[in-house]
């Protein structure tokens, strides 16, 4: 396989996640972005965690989709991350999920 036909492949495969998270966006209440993935959930749970001098944060998210293009199955009952950076959650206003102006043939 060339180089051009990997980066094809990649692109191709990019722009199906797009598609399927334009499809399933508006079954979800929030989005939860971690330094490693990208998620959309329907429960999110923060806590903030400290012990030998750090401070570190276990997210709980159940009904969730994971933005990972080689992740054969997104959909994940319960999703439960450990982690020492940023954690932002937002939740999703249903006014903001209008998604019929985007061209469907992209």
């Amino acid at each position: 396989m060339s180089a051009e036909d990997l980066e094809k492949y990649e692109t191709d495969m990019e722009l199906q996640l797009y598609r399927e998270y334009r499809d399933v966006v508006s079954l979800f209440s929030h989005v939860v972005e971690t330094e490693r993935r990208f998620y959309l959930a329907n429960e999110v749970d923060v806590q903030v965690r400290t012990g030998d001098g750090e401070t570190w944060f276990e997210v709980t998210m159940t009904d969730a989709w994971v933005w990972d293009v080689y992740r054969p199955a997104r959909f994940v009952k319960t999703v439960r991350v450990i982690t020492f950076k940023d954690v932002n959650v937002e939740e999703i206003a249903k006014s903001d999920l209008d998604l019929t102006k985007l061209d469907r043939n992209s």
